[in-house]
């Protein structure tokens, strides 16, 4: 009974730590030990005879990596100087001139003569500007639009940023430029006839435009031609062009197309009241009475403005008409603006640098009748000349004393007798001279001027002075301009 107790509490004591038992780490045998330590030692072993090999290989493996590198390296440093190399070029396109500015959309664009603008392939090297006609084959040249802040103050740029700085038309609007954007040089040049833009430039950042010219894609291959621009402008809506001024003015247009007088402007509506409509209205009003026109405008328009109209003003073309304003003294021959050109007396055309202050007041105060009376004028298509083959006479005098109420302009005669003529009261008093003078229309050079003027008319003043009163040395013709 006591070993049947025994064997029962042993029983009971080993039931109640199963679990200390499976926690306990199983002890490895002695063989495990020793074939986990020779495994061990076979890796160290194997190790350290495969080193030398890993090193090997890895050096190599660097090696070729560094030589495939340096080769990299020099075929992509030899392929940009082979790629500067062909960037580099004596052949350039240019545009022969200017742009004739401003520009509208829907305009024709011209050079600034007003012909069509045209296109050179030129040899830079050389400096100059005839056309290079000598290529194998004909070249294609599109005109593009550029941004008109490339390249900066840069004078060379590359194809590709030529290309880049291409300005292209808006989503949902016409291609920018229409018209010729195709040409073909022939012998070196090609004209653009038509082309205007479609659109205004004020949508893009810097506001301007620059026209390009570069060799169409495919057209002369294995040749590098440096591309053409203008200098940047604005391109407006051809809604302002009907606003725009004329450079120079002509002298039938609007008085608003000067500069600083704006159409229905103040100006505009000062001078419509007085009359001035015209640029020849204007600048005839200056020249006799430029206080006059001053008070016109008024003290709105600053000095400042008032010296930049006057300056445009005064760059219009006068043309080869002349004015005869015939008064019982003289003949007075004007220019459009009702400036003095010539003064016909004795059978002479003097010009009015020839007379004194006070003879030119008296000019000026004809000029004032004639600008009075300016519808009545006899007008004249070109200029004036003496006929020749007539008797010598003595040069045109001047006054030997100081001016007086009464001076004197000394008028020779055949007659020595004949008293000189003077002017009284602001007048010439030509009876004392007898006989007629006549005045032929026909080759007639100016002073200043080399050319020669041709008229086919014939003027007969037998009214004025005697025909043998004519001095072939003095002063003739007139001096033109301001």
């Amino acid at each position: 009974m006591a070993a049947k107790r025994l064997r029962d509490e042993a029983d009971d004591g080993e039931s109640d730590q199963p679990s200390n038992d499976k926690r306990m780490r199983a002890v490895p045998s002695i063989s495990t030990v020793v074939r986990e330590a020779l495994a061990l030692r076979s890796f160290q072993t194997f190790a350290v005879a495969l080193e030398p090999l890993l090193r090997r290989v890895v050096n190599e493996e660097v090696e070729r990596g560094i030589v495939q590198g340096a080769r990299t390296l020099q075929r992509s440093t030899s392929m940009r100087q082979i790629q500067a190399a062909a960037e580099t070029t004596t052949l350039q396109l240019i545009f022969s001139n200017p742009l004739s500015l401003p520009i509208f959309t829907g305009s024709k664009i011209e050079d600034n003569e007003g012909n069509p603008l045209r296109v050179l392939l030129v040899d830079a090297r050389s400096g100059s500007l005839s056309p290079v006609s000598s290529l194998p084959s004909s070249v294609r040249v599109e005109i593009v639009v550029l941004d008109g802040d490339f390249p900066g103050k840069r004078e060379t740029w590359t194809s590709a940023e030529f290309e880049r700085n291409i300005v292209k038309e808006r989503t949902g609007k016409r291609p920018l430029v229409t018209g010729d954007v195709f040409l073909t040089l022939r012998a070196g040049s090609c004209a653009i006839d038509d082309l205007n833009f479609t659109d205004n430039s004020s949508w893009i950042r810097s506001r301007h435009f620059r026209l390009g010219a570069r060799v169409a894609s495919g057209s002369c291959r294995g040749l590098k031609i440096k591309e053409a621009m203008t200098e940047p402008f604005v391109v407006k809506d051809h809604r302002g062009e009907l606003y725009k001024k004329h450079y120079p003015p002509f002298l039938l247009d609007e008085v608003w197309r000067l500069e600083k007088i704006g159409k229905e402007g103040v100006f505009h509506q000062k001078l419509r009241a007085e009359g001035i409509n015209t640029v020849q209205e204007f600048l005839k009003l200056w020249v006799v009475d430029h206080a006059r026109l001053r008070n016109i405008l008024g003290q709105g328009m600053s000095d400042r403005v008032w010296e930049g109209t006057i300056s445009h003003a005064r760059t219009c073309d006068m043309g080869s008409k002349l004015y005869l304003h015939r008064t019982p003294q003289c003949v007075l021959l004007l220019n459009p603006i009702c400036q003095v050109q010539g003064v016909v007396m004795n059978g002479q055309i003097y010009p009015p640098q020839n007379f004194q202050e006070p003879q030119q007041d008296f000019l000026r105060q004809l000029a004032r009748e004639a600008y009075e009376h300016w519808h009545q004028l006899e007008e004249v298509d070109e200029t004036f000349s003496r006929v020749p083959s007539q008797p010598q006479r003595k040069a045109l005098p001047s006054t030997s004393t100081q001016p007086t109420s009464s001076s004197s302009i000394i008028y020779h005669t055949t007659n020595q007798g004949i008293p000189t003529s003077t002017y009284q009261n602001g007048g010439f008093d030509l009876e004392a001279l007898q006989g007629d003078i006549e005045v032929e229309l026909g080759f007639f050079q100016c002073p200043d001027d080399a050319s020669m003027h041709r008229s086919n008319h014939v003027y007969n003043a037998s009214e004025l002075s005697s025909e043998d009163d004519e001095d072939p040395n003095s002063a003739q013709g007139f001096f033109r301009g301001f």
